[in-house]
Parts: C-alpha cells; structure tokens; sequence
C-alpha cells in the first residue's frame, strides 16, 4: 500500500451510489467530494448521473458548477468554483469566535495549519489521514502539492514545475531517438551504396563451371542485398523516424500554456495571503487600540467617552469582516489553484503515456523491419547455397575437357 493510502471512510457517498462508468469520486484539501471522469479528465463539484435526464441527487454542498474539460467549461470559461460554493464549503472564519472581539482565531488556525510559501497544509502535528486522489495508483495528482528546495540555489521549485521539466525532457530524449534512428538509415544507405557498387566489381569474373555460375550468383546477391536495405532504409525513415520526429510538433508551446497558467494561479494565491497577513496584522492593531481605550476609561485615565469606545470597537470589527473577506478570497484562490493542478497533471500523467506507449510501439515497429530484412537478405543469399552445394570440381572438369580438347592420342618415345 502506498504513502498516505487509506481507505474510503464509511457512509462516503461512493460506497453508497453508483457513478457512470468512468467517474471517480476524491476529496479536495477542504473535505469537499468532487468527481473525475478518467477518460475525459472531465473535473465537476456536481455527482455525475447515472442515467440521462435524470438528476444528481442534492447534496448538502451542491454547486453549479458546469463539466469540464482539460480544466476549462464548455462554454470556454475558466473551471473554478463560484465563490458562493466556496463560501458554503469552508468553514467560515467567525463561526469560531468573533473576529471583531479582542481574541482573534489566528491562533486556533495556526494550530492546525501551516502555511509554506503561500500554500496552506494541515499542521504535521494535528494532520488527519488524507486519502489520495488516485489511491490504487502512483498519479502525477497526488505527489506534486508542495515545493522543493532548488539544489542549483537558495530558492524552491514548484512541484508542478518538475512535471513540466520531466514533459520536456521526454519531448528531448524522443527528439534523440528520432536522430538516433537517422543515423542508422544513413548506415543502411552508405552500406546499400557500398553493396551495389561492390557487385559491380570485375575481380574473378572469368572463374568458369560451376564454381564461376556460383561466384556470378555471390555478385548479384549483393546487389539483391543493396535493394533489400533501401528499402529498410526508406520504411524507417516513414515509419519509424518521421513519426517519432513529428509527434507533439506543439507540445513546448502547449507546455508553456500550462507553466504560466499554473504560475499565475500561484501568484494570485500569494497576492491573496499577502492581504490576509496585512489583514490580520490591522485585525490585531484595532483589537489593541479598543483594549487600551476600554482600560484606560475603566482606570479613568483618559478623558475618552463611551462614543470614542464605540467607534474603535466598530474599527476592530470592520478589521474583522475585511480579514474574513480576504481568508475567503485567498480560499477561493486555493481551491481554483488545487482544481487546476488536478485536472492538469492528470493531462500530464495522459501525455506521457501516450509518448511512452507511441515510441514503444515504433521501436517494435523497428525491430519488425529488422526482422524481414534479415528475411529477405536470407532469401538474396539462399540461391548462393543452393549453387555452392553443386560445386563439382570432377563435372566441371569434364565439361571443360569436352569443350576445348586438342586430340586424345598421347605421344611415345621415338625409335632408332
């Protein structure tokens, strides 16, 4: 099992429904139920019905929120949660104490959250067991939340960034391959050229019999030979390098789309923490300005009347609205970010399948061409056989002997 892997809790609504083929449910960061189609990579709050015209069935949380697809709505708007359905599913600040009061719940929060650089994780002591998106599975979705430490310097890396750099680098080493398999259909091509010109040669051409038919049969193997391998030469280069060369022609634009999508989304979310810690930190003088008024009219220490405390008593609870409006737009910003680090590293995870599974299948494709042309160069080379085994030096002397005999009486000795 892996990391982090635990099982559904019970009652959980896809213990209890049946989704359409296709649909999985998961749990956003926030507890939220939202559904996957893993074929589409299709991403929506709302539970997929089962059949046609037939609605979900209401949930406590429910949204509006259309399909999507490849992170964006049908109608070709971003995919993100409407801030009504933010605010229906996170808890609100104030529902612990009221932020307008002199005991803020930055400290309860804190407790169970921390913050790394602008993205909120559950306290590692107070952290409940997360269950994985993709439990059954080492998904792209599940690993990649936080940042790491760059080792080229002092900065961090995005996880997502790392999915980009290993995207790339596949589009790189396939790029190799495609080269590399030029390489071997120049080799064919030089040892064709080679073969054909080596057939023309002169060198023996007057051996006679049998032996001179198989010497003249080893010449024209090789120009056999030389055809066989331009013709390899050509369906690999259609069949194997073309197509490995062509593959995601865009795919470095394409990437770059997703780099500055994401990026973005980060950058609005650390604008939005930056106004909740400037809001918090106003949050916090108004509280100690009404504390200090309240004591000090308490003590009779100031000449300050029930007017001033009441106006410094509204200022810490406006500071206390304004910090919950910026808690809930950073959320809002969060969730975006989380729905649309799913829904793209999950087309990610897509595309490297397929370019694994697309060079798989030319590289077998390559070995298959490897195999008939040793086939056919076998067939060039069987003819040379099938004369070497009728070599026979005993006919071919007598076929000789027949053709340029002089006289078959021998001479003797003279007589005295």
């Amino acid at each position: 099992m892996k990391p982090g892997m635990v099982p559904p809790p019970p009652g959980e609504e896809s213990q209890t429904v049946i989704l359409p083929p296709g649909w999985q449910s998961y749990l956003s960061p926030q507890g939220r139920r939202y559904y996957v189609n893993t074929t589409t990579n299709e991403t929506t709050w709302e539970r997929p019905s089962s059949s046609p015209g037939i609605p979900a069935s209401p949930g406590s949380h429910r949204s509006s929120l259309p399909p999507t697809v490849n992170g964006y709505h049908a109608s070709g708007t971003p995919a993100h949660p409407p801030e009504t359905a933010h605010m229906s599913v996170r808890k609100s600040t104030g529902d612990s104490q009221n932020l307008g009061s002199s005991s803020p719940s930055k400290k309860q929060s804190k407790e169970n959250t921390i913050t790394i650089n602008c993205v909120t994780f559950p306290h590692p002591d107070t952290m409940p067991e997360q269950q994985l998106l993709k439990p059954t599975e080492w998904s792209y979705c599940d690993y990649f939340w936080a940042d790491k430490k760059d080792p080229q310097g002092n900065g961090t890396v995005a996880g997502f960034e790392l999915l980009l750099q290993k995207q790339l680098k596949g589009k790189q080493m396939q790029k190799e391959m495609s080269e590399f398999i030029r390489e071997r259909i120049k080799i064919e091509e030089d040892y064709a050229k080679n073969l054909a010109k080596l057939s023309q040669n002169s060198l023996a051409s007057q051996e006679e019999g049998s032996l001179g038919e198989a010497w003249a049969q080893v010449k024209k193997s090789l120009a056999d030979e030389a055809e066989v391998h331009l013709k390899f030469s050509a369906k690999l280069h259609s069949e194997v390098e073309k197509p490995l060369m062509n593959f995601r022609e865009n795919f470095k634009k394409d990437m770059k789309k997703c780099d500055h999508h994401i990026a973005d989304l980060r950058k609005q979310l650390a604008s939005r923490y930056a106004s909740v810690e400037k809001a918090r930190k106003a949050l916090t003088e108004r509280q100690r300005d009404l504390e200090m008024k309240t004591q000090q009219l308490e003590i009779k220490l100031s000449n300050k009347t029930e007017e001033d405390i009441k106006k410094a008593r509204r200022k810490s609870t406006q500071a206390g609205d304004d910090l919950m409006r910026c808690v809930d737009l950073y959320n809002q910003a969060q969730s975006k970010w989380f729905e649309e680090m799913v829904t793209t590293t999950l087309e990610l995870e897509r595309l490297e399948v397929e370019r694994v599974e697309m060079i798989r299948q030319h590289l077998c494709q390559y070995t298959q061409l490897r195999h008939e042309t040793d086939m056919f160069n076998q067939s060039t080379v069987e003819p040379v056989d099938q004369l070497l085994r009728k070599v026979d030096p005993a006919k071919d002397r007598e076929l000789w002997v027949r053709e340029h005999k002089t006289g078959n009486i021998r001479p003797v000795d003279m007589e005295i």
